[in-house]
């Protein structure tokens, strides 16, 4: 999977956490346009229902899942209501007003979609050079209900609307099987949401779940795209340190992809020598629990930081 672009998407669950708002005349002649204006639902709390890709999904092909879980609530003339759930609780953010229907927050942009007094829809953008970037990145939208709306005219719940759909359960089984056809490419597998699982079944191994490799990204929801363990084995044949990803397929083997500081001319040699190692050592030392995706067993890549000791 690429996580370089997997890394920009991360922005997408922080814009939530910011768009809304409005101010001066003008801002109300703007936002006139996708229906009310921001000063007409001003405290009105908005809970979010739906992050979702212009698709219709909420996952893109690298296994990464738009979560929708932010209350939003305007306060005139230019302030934003958010709820911090590091805080659990309310924080107050000031909003500027762009050009026509697009907003800056916190260093991020959004275009206002929709605004009723039940309602917003609002697009997160990636902005660049003052120009608006094409792609996935732009491509996500997130819809916020009123709980009077939620409970009295859908007559449901937050939770219940928060769910991923039968759409996402359909393409998560689709890539699937696609890494059961095709279990040791790192090209087909993608992130598991509930990672995969390591255990020694050794006293002579120790193992800690780092996560946030090569990530860039230091928040603990985000940990399942770049899940890294830390495995140290005593009594090794030799000492070693290796750093290297592995596919994991859903029988619990493991192919050997990226290593980390090797020169291209000596990679297919150190590449065999670490395989053995996962053969011989990992696979007979650790309990393997391959990773899934709303309960559905697929390949996923790790990274592990390897250690042995004579």
């Amino acid at each position: 999977m690429s996580f370089k672009r997997v890394f920009f998407l991360f922005s997408i669950i922080a814009v939530t956490l910011y768009a809304c708002g409005g101010g001066s005349d003008q801002k109300d002649k703007n936002a006139s346009e996708t229906g009310l204006s921001f000063k007409d639902v001003d405290g009105i709390r908005f809970y979010e229902v739906k992050r979702r890709f212009s698709n219709g999904l909420s996952f893109n092909k690298d296994g990464f899942m738009l979560q929708p879980n932010w209350i939003l609530e305007f306060k005139a003339p230019d302030t934003m209501l958010a709820y911090s759930p590091e805080k659990r609780g309310m924080e107050a953010f000031f909003l500027l007003h762009d050009h026509a229907k697009i907003y800056n927050f916190a260093r991020e942009y959004f275009r206002a979609k929709l605004i009723t007094k039940d309602s917003l829809i609002l697009q997160r953008l990636q902005v660049e050079a003052l120009v608006v970037a094409k792609g996935e990145v732009s491509d996500v939208n997130s819809t916020y209900y009123t709980k009077d709306y939620i409970e009295k005219v859908l007559k449901t719940t937050v939770g219940e609307l928060q769910r991923p759909t039968k759409q996402d359960t359909a393409f998560i089984k689709k890539l699937s099987e696609r890494t059961y056809r095709h279990p040791s490419n790192p090209d087909t597998a993608f992130a598991a949401t509930e990672i995969v699982e390591l255990k020694p079944n050794s006293k002579n191994v120790s193992l800690k779940l780092i996560g946030y490799a090569d990530s860039g990204a230091h928040r603990k929801s985000y940990a399942y795209m770049y899940p890294e363990y830390r495995i140290e084995i005593n009594k090794s044949y030799k000492e070693f340190r290796y750093r290297f990803s592995v596919v994991v397929d859903v029988k619990g083997n493991l192919y050997v992809n990226r290593i980390e500081g090797v020169l291209p001319e000596d990679m297919p040699h150190r590449k065999k020598l670490i395989q053995g190692i996962a053969d011989v050592y990992l696979k007979n030392l650790l309990h393997i629990k391959p990773g899934t995706t709303l309960g559905i067993p697929h390949s996923s890549e790790i990274t592990i930081s390897l250690v042995g000791n004579k």
